[in-house]
């Protein structure tokens, strides 16, 4: 899997000045440990990371998830199929809030086009 993009965080970006120990652990553990480890691919972890974040109610962070997940291959109909499967299993209430964020993401692309 050595030819996939190497993932890279924003957390020094975002956090930096503000909670500089929260931003080295998403760039250093997260993104650069975690997400460029080989035995899974960006694709998967982004399609596993959707996911949970769906199931949990997670969705303050599921938009920015969403663009990383097409970046990593994964096609607009997967991510929608995705959080529909989870739904099911994670309660109605998650899924269709991350739904939601999905429509709006997914619009909003649709419409910057």
């Amino acid at each position: 899997m050595a030819d996939q993009p190497t993932q890279i965080g924003g957390g020094r970006r975002t956090f930096g000045d503000f909670a500089p120990k929260l931003a080295a652990l998403t760039d250093d553990v997260l993104f650069e440990d975690v997400w460029n480890r080989p035995e899974l691919s960006a694709r998967d972890r982004s399609l596993v990371t959707v996911a949970v974040l769906a199931a949990g109610g997670h969705t303050g962070q599921l938009d920015f998830h969403l663009g990383r997940a097409v970046e990593n291959g994964l096609t607009r109909e997967e991510l929608i199929e995705a959080i529909t499967h989870v739904t099911l299993y994670a309660g109605w209430p998650n899924g269709m809030a991350a739904m939601g964020v999905a429509k709006e993401h997914f619009t909003d692309e649709q419409e910057s086009a």
